[in-house]
């Protein structure tokens, strides 16, 4: 489903960000890319969003090489990646509905297909009863749950979430954990990159470790480490 053969990338200040990365993630795996700050995790997830290019190498995404498409083919690969951010990033003058039907409006679904698919949505994050609030009215759990079923309205068939659980206390960051799971289970890609250690030892998952822009480690059922 992803693939990244031989990917670097040197940005314009000559920093290198990525070198000769090799990664293969298959449909339906749950990856957490860990890694300390400057490690090359954001700079992956660009280059699956396509807001970079890489300066060597190949990506491929949903068995098509990514790499060679341009500009005007960007949006359709984003319509098949939902995204999750530690700042939920809402819009603060749309309610919990509105929110969620501005991901289906902006790739022009009909306004019937919106009204069917945005209760069914906010029925699984468990936001039914929230749908005319604002997020300044949510908690910050259910904030995150509004951001997850906006990354999830378009039937994405990968969801990369960037540090989903950063701002939320520990009880709330492992709700939103057992959702992410149930989200997978029904078959969807999540590809998280995170600093919690405690929720990646605990979930043994695959763990991808970036350090200085190489992959140091990439083992099945694997944990946070200490390498940083």
């Amino acid at each position: 489903m992803i693939e990244f053969v031989n990917v670097t990338k040197v940005y314009d200040n000559e920093v290198r960000a990525l070198s000769n990365i090799n990664i293969s993630i298959d449909k339906g795996e749950f990856v957490f890319l860990v890694g300390p700050s400057g490690a090359g995790k954001s700079t992956l997830i660009k280059l699956l969003l396509k807001e970079t290019e890489p300066s060597a190498g190949r990506l491929f995404f949903n068995n098509k090489d990514i790499t060679k498409v341009r500009n005007r083919g960007v949006p359709t690969i984003r319509r098949k990646i939902g995204m999750v951010f530690q700042d939920f990033r809402l819009l603060p003058k749309k309610t919990v509905y509105e929110n969620v039907a501005f991901a289906m409006r902006i790739i022009g679904a009909p306004n019937k297909e919106i009204r069917r698919q945005v209760p069914i949505i906010l029925s699984m994050v468990g936001l039914s009863k929230k749908a005319n609030s604002y997020p300044n009215q949510l908690s910050g759990g259910e904030q995150q749950r509004v951001s997850i079923a906006r990354a999830l309205v378009n039937n994405p068939s990968l969801i990369i979430a960037d540090e989903p659980t950063g701002n939320l206390d520990p009880d709330t960051a492992w709700e939103i954990m057992k959702l992410l799971k149930e989200i997978n289970n029904r078959g969807t890609t999540i590809l998280m990159a995170t600093h919690a250690s405690e929720i990646v030892n605990s979930m043994k998952r695959r763990v991808i470790a970036v350090k200085n822009g190489q992959v140091i480690r990439d083992e099945q059922r694997g944990v946070y480490g200490d390498e940083f």
